[in-house]
């Protein structure tokens, strides 16, 4: 079965989230992106599985959503992830400020 998304339906599923937290990973205190919304660590590219929709903090899971390989999206990157807890792939798109010598080791992996 092909399910095809509507893009005017997936940004009225994103809430803009843009948040200072400290990272449960390595302790960093991560400030806001200053171009969209921040929804990973710079310093060690973890994040946390909180949403079903971005941005909506309604995923009950809360593992933590480990940086697994890169994949190339449209003109730019994204970091695949794999939760801890529930085991859930996710994708993010990198940001401008995340730490590049992280982002080239993942890119080695298949």
């Amino acid at each position: 079965m092909t399910v095809i998304m509507d893009y005017g339906d997936l940004m009225k599923k994103f809430t803009v989230r843009n948040e200072e937290f400290i990272c449960e990973h390595c302790g960093e205190k991560v400030g806001e992106l200053s171009y969209s919304s921040r929804d990973h660590c710079p310093y060690c590219l973890y994040s946390k599985h909180v949403d079903i929709n971005p941005g909506d903090r309604s995923n009950p899971c809360h593992g933590m959503l480990v940086p697994k390989k890169i994949e190339k999206f449209k003109k730019t990157f994204k970091i695949v992830y794999k939760c801890d807890k529930c085991k859930e792939a996710h994708k993010n798109i990198i940001a401008n400020d995340d730490n590049i010598d992280l982002i080239i080791e993942l890119s080695k992996n298949p």
